[in-house]
């Protein structure tokens, strides 16, 4: 069922979150008066993060983002809404002045390499 699939607190989540508190980076969660409402918000620097599943945002060149063979149209129109809507809220998070991060869930496996893209996006800091 998808009613089971979690939206927050997700372990790819977690690990960037557990990560950027190591670093010492203080930071909200989920703010709702953002468009997209990212996962970390770091209101001091106008910046934010998302953290998105490799399948359900359509990871371009992994593996973990094949489509189902089964129920086609369904997804496809599921998968591709998702797609836009992440592409509106960039969009509208940047005509706000917001900087953002995705960082995807494939990602989160290699600590050193998160770490890396984390520091360099909120570098000058």
């Amino acid at each position: 069922m998808m009613s089971s699939v979690k939206s927050q607190d997700t372990k790819p989540e977690l690990i960037v979150r557990s990560t950027l508190h190591g670093l010492g980076f203080r930071f909200r969660l989920h703010r709702d008066d953002l468009p997209g409402r990212p996962d970390i918000v770091l209101p001091r620097f106008g910046k934010v993060v998302f953290v998105h599943g490799c399948f359900w945002h359509q990871h371009k060149g992994c593996s973990r983002a094949q489509r189902p063979h089964t129920n086609r149209g369904f997804w496809n129109k599921k998968l591709d809404r998702n797609i836009a809507r992440d592409l509106e809220n960039y969009a509208d998070l940047e005509s706000l002045s917001w900087r953002y991060l995705v960082i995807w869930e494939c990602e989160t496996r290699e600590s050193e390499r998160l770490v890396r893209r984390l520091m360099q996006f909120l570098e000058g800091i």
